[in-house]
């Protein structure tokens, strides 16, 4: 019954926000995320506790200003999925600008498959949708949502412009028949990983365990690897960027492996500093996990930002 409830009442909020101007469907997602700022306690006080460790030389004044410019963005980004996605084809491409889609052509073109990768950062999920109706659809990873019905509806809108959807059974078979047929697959590097496959880089000066799948797929596949963000732009739009292809692994080695992703980390982290409000700074992206040896190489140090 509580799935129901949840389902009709996304359903509902859909058939409401799709029928605003974008300025309001803004507002009354910024309203939300902000109301989860002040009721949600425990996610409030990981967010504020990243950002202190993050930006030690920052104003606490300023490091809360963030923490509630992240409420009010990851609001918006549930109500401008919702509404991006009841868009046509050509309502899309007329609210996005596209930076480096050229190289995402030239990397097609090479035969061997693509993977894009990106963090829970600005609106990833309309880059994906968008992607779908510029270039070519592409094969999007994700965790399926405990609520069936939800989850349902949430991959009728990610395969809108043609996508599919990859669940973590099988997944593994499913990406490399895609890049095996030159196409696209997308995929999230920014969550804590419990896996023992997990890779320790540094995230802000801190270590932080990342899944290496990115790496171990570029490895055997030999595709090209993409870093892609989603900007918000003034009147509703979006600035989707395809950032230049991050050199693959050079060898089957733990350290190469950790050398690629930590590149990979780091163009992310380059994003994040530029708009920190854009980022989910409530995950507990670092934990106190065991650190293994190989990780012995990157104490924690202090961010002197």
């Amino acid at each position: 019954m509580r799935d129901l409830i949840e389902y009709w009442a996304v359903v509902a909020v859909r058939g409401v926000a799709c029928r605003m101007p974008d300025g309001l469907v803004r507002a009354w997602g910024s309203l939300l995320g902000l109301m989860f700022y002040v009721v949600d306690r425990p996610h409030r006080r990981v967010t504020l506790a990243n950002l202190e460790q993050c930006f030690p030389k920052r104003p606490a004044g300023e490091r809360r200003a963030i923490a509630r410019a992240t409420f009010a963005h990851f609001g918006q980004v549930l109500l401008k999925l919702l509404t991006f996605s009841a868009l046509t084809p050509e309502q899309m491409l007329a609210r996005a600008e596209y930076e480096g889609d050229e190289g995402v052509r030239l990397a097609y073109a090479k035969g061997k498959g693509v993977l894009f990768f990106t963090g829970h950062f600005g609106f990833w999920e309309l880059q994906a949708l968008a992607h779908g109706v510029k270039l070519r659809p592409i094969g999007v990873l994700a965790r399926a949502l405990d609520n069936a019905p939800l989850n349902d509806l949430l991959e009728r809108i990610r395969t809108k412009t043609g996508n599919t959807v990859i669940y973590r059974q099988g997944a593994v078979r499913r990406v490399l028949k895609l890049l095996a047929a030159g196409e696209g697959v997308a995929l999230l590097i920014d969550q804590h990983m419990h896996s023992p496959d997990a890779i320790w880089v540094n995230f802000f000066r801190r270590p932080a365990a990342t899944t290496s799948t990115l790496a171990a797929i570029a490895l055997r596949t030999g595709a090209v690897v993409i870093p892609v963000f989603a900007l918000p732009l003034p009147g509703g739009r979006y600035r989707f960027i395809y950032e230049a292809p991050v050199e693959p692994p050079a060898q089957d080695t733990p350290e190469a492996i950790r050398e690629f992703t930590q590149r990979c980390t780091d163009v992310l982290e380059m994003h994040v500093r530029k708009h920190p409000e854009l980022w989910l700074w409530m995950h507990r992206r670092w934990r106190d996990s065991p650190i293994p040896e190989t990780a012995g190489m990157f104490p924690r140090a202090k961010n002197n930002e």
